[in-house]
């Protein structure tokens, strides 16, 4: 079974929406332990909350065989995660509140949130607190650090015949298509939601999907009703759940599509669409370069957790 790699979970504060990012850090009540390693264990709700995280976004049904082989995959990851910040504050590598202020400051800008007063309102609907934030924030720039120790900080070097192999099979044949500009409006259920809290959401959404309609820009609707937003840029429509792409393709710019999934609601917004085309070689081959460096450092870095696991104590017990 493919192992989730460890960059996944390092990366997801940054990539997934708000209310994902903002995933609950500590469980509600005492659950059972699905995994030991050394003298740290790893609990179900842990394990639940990464699933939360992940499935959504990759389009999967929590019920479903894929999803329950992901799961699994998490598992392993989460026990690569705790070994190597285990190493990292073996090897006295601290984060100052300092730069844990940056990283939030990042993270408001990078999921348009206008302000603390905004921040405070989403980490509280996600069942955080501002504290429990700071610690993922701490963690990531941890990992980050300490992937940087394992294999050095110097990127990997790239030829330039591996670009042109990458752009040649990944981007000039798929580069094209027809391509749609959206914003996301995330409005996710309390964890552990009973009906009543699941219905002010709904209620919530349906006021907000309605002012929208009535000709509200999303601006004045995400400060009128406390919402969180992102902008998702162009992406390939292709590239997108099936059911959501044929949805879009019947609304013209401007109009919005409410979605309903086991985590919450969502409003998507069709900002534009444009007919894709490729950009050249030498435009995406930046990108690509850095890219490849990154999977071969963390290629290298994977190598050297197994390292930890060959001397680490792990029982798994899902």
């Amino acid at each position: 079974m493919r192992r989730l790699p460890l960059w996944a979970l390092i990366c997801l504060t940054a990539c997934l929406a708000p209310w994902y990012s903002l995933g609950p850090v500590h469980a509600e009540v005492v659950d059972r332990i699905v995994a030991e390693v050394n003298d740290e264990v790893i609990t179900m709700s842990e394990l639940d909350d990464m699933a939360k995280m992940i499935q959504p976004a990759a389009g999967l049904n929590p019920k479903s065989k894929e999803a329950k082989d992901l799961k699994r995959q998490m598992l392993e990851a989460l026990i690569d995660r705790k070994l190597a910040k285990a190493e990292a504050k073996k090897r006295g590598i601290t984060i100052s509140d300092k730069e844990i202020d940056q990283a939030v400051e990042s993270f408001k800008k990078k999921n348009h949130i206008p302000d603390d007063a905004a921040l405070n309102q989403a980490a509280a609907k996600a069942g955080m607190t501002i504290k429990d934030l700071r610690q993922q924030l701490a963690d990531q720039i941890q990992q980050e650090r300490m992937m940087a120790v394992a294999v050095g900080a110097k990127r990997a070097e790239i030829s330039d015949a591996e670009v042109r192999r990458f752009y040649d099979a990944n981007v000039r044949d798929k580069g094209g298509g027809n391509q749609v500009h959206l914003e996301v409006v995330n409005m996710p259920f309390p964890p552990g939601a009973t009906m009543a809290q699941k219905e002010e959401v709904q209620k919530k959404a349906e006021t907000a999907l309605k002012d929208l309609r009535l000709g509200a820009t999303l601006a004045e609707v995400q400060q009128k009703h406390s919402l969180t937003v992102q902008d998702l840029g162009f992406i390939n429509q292709a590239d997108l759940n099936p059911q959501l792409s044929e949805v879009l393709s019947k609304l013209r710019p401007g109009e919005v599509a409410p979605i309903q999934n086991p985590e919450g609601f969502q409003l998507v917004v069709l900002v534009g669409k444009r007919s894709g085309q490729p950009p050249s070689y030498e435009e995406a081959a930046p990108q690509i370069r850095q890219l490849l460096s990154s999977k071969s450092m963390e290629k290298k870095f994977m190598e050297w957790v197994k390292t930890l696991r060959n001397k680490a104590h792990i029982k798994i017990m899902l």
